[in-house]
């Protein structure tokens, strides 16, 4: 964030009349947790925002400085003193009025830039919102903030900001890409964030942060206004510190859009609200198959093959994980769930071929949208030069690559016999859902030159098993499942067939509600009242 913007916000931050902390708690606050106290009028929306831009200003750019915030919305407390008017004239403008958003950067918002995580974004405002801020903001969400990513969604370094940091420990990463939403939604610097997920890029943050992300099926949610990567694996969806929360994100996002002619797919596939699968008895009965295989070596071969220096999930790593693997699926059993253990994803045939086909073209068909972009192509962004190297080195590689190569059909035939090897395997063992570890090993350190070298000794991504969900365009939903010995968060990943939000939704809520693994990041505690209100004063 540049020194002007920080200022800015800082101003603002500090304008506003002290926030009651004694009639209400912003720590791990929840969406029906600020509506009660709205309704009660122990709070006002200008209160609330208030809160989390003074829990910014304390922990993003000081203190552990997660770096998880690239632009304040600068109208943020006209807009929550707009939301109080309403309130008090008539009603609630709707079912998530005065809900603080974090919304990746990777999402077009009108009134703020869109980064993508680039410098050679740094000072790009679209000429449009995206359909999910549009959704958002007419529920009455205020778009808080938009969060760092890792640049054009990868990993979590960016040109624009920098490095983006584990809220549980600073020297480590925070997943990717969608790192800056997880790390600010975790140290409460907004009730909820929006994240996007080509590979897992919402998961990974979720699972690493102790947040609940959804990967929804594919074709539920607009990408109408959010930079492509590979339109056949992205989707957006909610990151939340409780899956109540998601649920009623989700509500406002699912849905057909014109601008996203995909989503026709989802009409019939959208209940009236995700809330009604909400039970704590909803394991009772249900039957979860457990893939135990670990993906790490399979799904990291074409990295090495690519002469990255790679390391491999030890043995000791591995069991920081299994131990609280092992935890989860008791719990799960205790919950009534049947669990049908040591199960494998099915090995398709055939030469293993990456999907880097589609974005090249994805890119530049996005950019020809934008008069005012400063470049239009993917070849232009390289050629500019301030593309942090790791994530130039691996955007280089998809230049010249098109949906007409040979090798894309070939793709999308294993992808296919991927589905249907899947649904078979449910199929036989009668299986609801799957379940698995998000990683297989805590999140690693930060190597030291990542925002310099185009080959760091980086551990990113260290026991990944993310990938199934986008190969399938299925949904996923990882839920805090524990933390390591180490005190980092372990996710919990559901996997299920297409349309099945409910179902995973109800899965999460009833693990959730029966563990209650969510806690908050030390680092970034309650402010002190005294500090607070100072700060508001000065």
């Amino acid at each position: 964030m540049t020194t002007t913007r920080i200022a800015l916000a800082l101003a603002f931050a500090l304008a506003a009349p002290p926030l009651a902390a004694q009639q209400f708690d912003v720590m791990e606050a929840t969406i029906p947790g600020v509506q009660a106290a709205l309704d009660a009028k122990r709070l006002t929306c200008r209160q609330l925002v208030q809160s989390y831009l003074d829990r910014i200003a304390a922990y993003d750019q000081a203190g552990p400085a997660l770096n998880s915030i690239q632009h304040i919305n600068a109208r943020a407390l006209l807009e929550a003193d707009s939301l109080d008017a309403v309130q008090r004239a008539r009603a609630p403008r709707g079912p998530l009025h005065c809900v603080p958003v974090l919304i990746k950067d990777q999402i077009e918002t009108i009134d703020m830039p869109t980064t993508y995580g680039s410098a050679v974004f740094r000072d790009f405002i679209p000429q449009r919102d995206a359909t999910a801020v549009k959704r958002l903001e007419a529920a009455g969400a205020i778009i808080i903030a938009k969060t760092t990513m890792g640049e054009f969604a990868s990993r979590y370094v960016g040109s624009a900001a920098g490095i983006i940091r584990n809220a549980y420990d600073p020297r480590r990463n925070p997943s990717g890409s969608s790192g800056g939403s997880a790390s600010a939604v975790a140290a409460n610097f907004g009730l909820v964030g929006i994240g996007e997920d080509t590979g897992g890029s919402i998961r990974g943050p979720a699972a690493v942060s102790s947040l609940v992300g959804l990967r929804p099926t594919l074709p539920l949610v607009s990408r109408f206004g959010m930079l492509p990567a590979n339109p056949t694996q992205d989707t957006m969806g909610p990151m939340t510190r409780t899956v109540a929360d998601a649920a009623r994100v989700l509500d406002v996002l699912a849905g057909y859009d014109a601008n996203d002619p995909v989503t026709a797919y989802s009409v019939g596939h959208v209940p009236s609200t995700y809330t009604a699968a909400l039970k704590t008895d909803a394991l009772r009965g249900a039957r979860i198959g457990v893939l135990r295989t670990r993906r790490d070596s399979t799904a990291r071969r074409d990295t090495t093959a690519r002469g990255d220096s790679i390391a491999r999930v030890t043995t000791a790593e591995y069991a920081k994980v299994k131990v609280v693997m092992e935890q989860a699926l008791a719990d799960l059993r205790a919950q009534g769930a049947v669990i049908i253990d040591s199960l494998a994803v099915p090995v398709v045939p055939g030469r293993r071929v990456g999907n880097d086909f589609e974005t090249e073209e994805a890119t530049d068909a996005y950019f020809a949208q934008h008069k005012n972009a400063p470049v239009r192509t993917l070849k232009e962004i390289l050629l500019t030069g301030p593309v942090n190297p790791w994530r130039a080195r691996g955007l280089i590689e998809y230049v010249g690559k098109r949906t007409s190569d040979p090798d894309y059909l070939l793709v999308m035939q294993q992808r296919e016999a991927q589905r249907v090897a899947v649904l078979k395997l449910m199929a036989d063992q009668r299986l609801d859902a799957l379940v698995y570890m998000t990683y297989d090993a805590p999140p690693q350190l930060i190597a030291l030159d990542v925002l310099t070298n185009p080959r760091p000794t980086d551990g990113y991504g260290l026991g990944d098993n993310r990938g199934l969900s986008p190969n399938l365009a299925w949904p996923a939903l990882t839920v805090p499942a524990g933390f390591s010995s180490d005190s980092l968060p372990v996710g919990l990943e559901f996997l299920g067939r297409p349309w099945s939000e409910s179902l995973l939704l109800g899965y999460g809520f009833a693990y959730e509600q029966a563990t209650k693994h969510r806690r908050p990041p030390p680092l970034t505690p309650a402010l002190p009242r005294g500090q607070a209100e100072g700060a508001a004063r000065r």
